[in-house]
This record gives C-alpha cells, structure tokens and sequence, in this order.
C-alpha cells in the first residue's frame, strides 16, 4: 500500500489533506497525518476512510525514522528548522520528500545523496515560493519558444484579507505562520533595478511608499522587496533581465504602519533584558517609545498609526505569559487581534509583469491570479499552498513525474502536469499581452 506521510496539520494543511485523502480512498493508498496536536490531526482527517492522524514529538528520532520508513512520499510542513530532521531520515530510508519552503544550506548539504539514491526531493513548492514559479517559467518558456528576449521580470504575491472582510485599520489577517508575520522582511532585500543592484535593509524594507502596484477589479497594492532575487536570475535563465524583482503584496496602510512597528524597535528578538520588568503592554510600548527622540515620535504617531497600535494594545493589559522577547509580545498581540473570525474570507493575489523585445518589437505580458477564501477553515492561503504539494505528491505515486535530485519546481516535468491539475482546481492565471 502506498503510504505519504505528512509532518504538521497546521493552518495550510486543510486543502492538502483533503485533495490526497480523495485520492488515497480512491486508490487504496493510505495518508498518516502527524502533528503533535492530536486533536489537531484528527480533525483534518475525520472525513476520509485512508486518512489517519498521529502524534509524536518530531525530535523523538525512533518514532520519526519508524514513520518515515513505512512511507513512500513526505510532506513536510513543520517550521523550516525543523525539515533537515526529516530530510536527513528521507535520504537514510531511501523517501522522497516534499516542502514549502525555500532551500537552505542544510538541505542543499545533502544534494549528492538525495542525487545517488536517486530520490527526489522537490522544495519551495507551496505558493510562494511555488506556484510563483510554476506560473512564471511557463510564460518565460512561452516567450522564449517565441525567440522572445525578457528584459524586465516582476512578480508579486500576497496573502491578503478579502475586501468583504476587511474591517481592521491594519487592513490584514492572519492566515498563515503569524511568527513570519512578525519578522517579514527581517533578511532585507537585494533585486535588480534598470541595471543596478539594489540593497534595501530591513528598517527600509516597507518605507517606499512609490512601490504601489494595480491588480484588476481591486483597490492599489503595495509591494516590498522578498528576500535575495538574484539567485533567481540563474535559477529562470533571466541574464539579459535589467530588472528583477520578487515581492510580497500588501495593502498600502499596512506597510505604513508596519514601518513604525520597526521604526519602534517592537520586532526585536533580542531584547529580553531591556523589557524583562515589564507587566503591561502599556509598559512595553512606553518603554520603546522612551527610546525615541520627540521629533520620531511625533513621525511615528500618526492618526493612521494611533488607530492601527490601539486597535492591537489595551494600555491596562497584563501581558499574560512568561515572554523572552519583543517579537514574542508582538506575535501574541498579531494572533488574538488580528485573526479570522468564522465567516472571514481571505484573498491570494499573484502578478507577475514581464516586458520582452521580439522582432523588434516590445511586449509586456501581465499574468494575474486572485483567489478568495470561503472561511476561516478553507482559505485561499491554504489552497495555493497545499494544492501544489498534493499534486506533486500524487504525481509522484503515479510515476508522471519521474525526476531525481534536488529540485525546485522550474522544469516542465513538474509545472506542466501540476499546472494542467491546478487549472481543473480552480487555480487559472488570466494573461493579456500588449505593445509598449
């Protein structure tokens, strides 16, 4: 029986677990959802016959190899961290392993292994990073099968609240990892720019305010900059691009406010010692504000701002659990403040613009995707995050992706079939190209 073994049931699993457990009834393949919150799993796999949830603790090394090794395929969707502890098992019982996440060191470390066992471990294959590169190296290919030459690529994504939802001065929710929430951004940011390399450092990330962009049928957007795009230039064979940039999207008066959340020092991981007598949230902010001269505090607080920081803080507020640092209070305040309520809806939009000379003529091709939620439960986060890992997953079972290696998803052999399956989901780009 094949057996695909997922790690984690969190926020992001809902589609997931649904589109494989379909699957595993129909073909007799079994699905074993682990998480360490049995309740958890158990609710994500109540309605499928093949479905099974289990718990143990991910470091219990007999428990997470005896798992591994009964499974063909894994999922990972624990905390980035943690996946080299499951990578590292994947390689040692011969498993293929799919994540979310982006690739790091620790992952690539074991590149020649995952290559001799002839194991395919596919990474950064959710929504972004994922189905961002699915979209984008489809229209790349296109373009270049044309003799089409790409001289600008930008894409944006965002994890958005739906306008019907949208009553909160922060104009934004929690639907995924709210500790990414609170350090977004926190890595700084290096893309190219009409030839020249940018470097944007992390107290700078959400200041530009000319960084607004127009999706159709909604209200402007704002980007920042997402991490390093340049290794992405190698990565879509992008050379001859003067600019290239990869952003999240984010509603404007968010990325205001969140520029003084940094400006006000309330991210820092490392500050323990300097709020450690603090009772309330009164307190703390106080304190940071302390730090400020006159002048940054009279930037800082804006109307908008007052609205947005008084809609998280209540000044008489014990703060209510033994907290090591900003970021901890920070994330505490983000999840009781700003999370669905039943009936919320939210919203994925992805835009990705890339201008290109053919013939000696100049193009711009415009890719866009907006995705809405239905609850809290089933959100378009979870969607375009899980649905791409479920049908890599089932591909791989049924030998219609059959590669080795480490890899992320920018060859046909993954993002056609899984673009052909993400279409009869739902998931479609709309395209319009014209002359500039």
């Amino acid at each position: 029986m094949n057996t695909i073994l997922l790690f984690g049931a969190g926020k992001s699993t809902t589609f997931l677990i649904d589109y494989l457990g379909k699957y595993c009834d129909e073909n007799k393949w079994r699905l074993l959802v682990c998480d360490l919150n049995l309740r958890l799993a158990e609710s994500k796999a109540k309605n499928f016959q093949s479905v099974h949830a289990v718990s143990f603790d991910i470091n219990d090394e007999g428990k997470r190899g005896e798992f591994i090794s009964r499974s063909e395929v894994v999922i990972s969707m624990l905390p980035p961290a943690l996946h080299f502890l499951v990578a590292k098992d994947c390689v040692a019982f011969s498993k293929h392993l799919l994540t979310a996440s982006y690739v790091d060191e620790k992952i690539r470390s074991l590149k020649t292994e995952i290559e001799k066992k002839g194991l395919l471990f596919l990474s950064e294959m959710g929504l972004d990073p994922g189905l961002d590169h699915i979209s984008a190296m489809r229209m790349i290919n296109d373009i270049k099968k044309q003799g089409g030459k790409i001289i600008s690529f930008k894409s944006y994504c965002g994890g958005l609240v739906s306008p019907e939802s949208d009553n909160n001065p922060w104009h934004y929710k929690i639907t995924w990892n709210p500790a990414n929430v609170v350090m977004a951004g926190s890595s700084g940011a290096v893309y190219r720019e009409d030839g020249r390399t940018i470097h944007i450092p992390y107290p700078e990330i959400f200041k530009n305010e000319n960084n607004v962009i127009d999706v159709p049928g909604l209200a402007s957007l704002a980007w920042y900059a997402n991490r390093d795009s340049l290794p992405y230039i190698e990565t879509y064979q992008l050379h001859d691009a003067t600019t290239f940039i990869r952003a999240t999207l984010r509603y404007p008066s968010f990325c205001r406010g969140w520029q003084k959340i940094i400006q006000l020092d309330l991210t820092n991981k490392n500050d323990h010692d300097e709020i450690k007598d603090c009772t309330t949230f009164e307190d703390w902010l106080t304190l940071k504000k302390e730090k400020l001269a006159p002048k940054h505090i009279k930037e800082i607080f804006t109307p908008e701002f007052i609205g947005q920081i008084n809609f998280l803080i209540e000044n008489s507020e014990k703060i209510p659990f033994s907290f090591s640092n900003s970021a901890t209070l920070l994330q505490y305040l983000l999840e009781k403040n700003l999370a669905m309520r039943p009936g919320d809806r939210d919203m994925i939009v992805m835009l990705h613009e890339m201008k290109y000379s053919i013939n000696e003529e100049h193009r711009q091709v415009t890719s866009s995707l907006v995705i809405k939620g239905t609850d809290r439960e089933h959100t378009a986060m979870a969607r375009t995050v899980g649905l791409p890992l479920a049908i890599a997953a089932r591909l791989i079972l049924e030998n219609k992706i059959n590669l080795a290696g480490l890899h992320i998803p920018v060859l046909p052999q993954i993002y056609e079939p899984v673009l052909e399956e993400l279409e009869l989901n739902g998931i479609k780009f709309n395209e319009e190209t014209k002359e500039i």
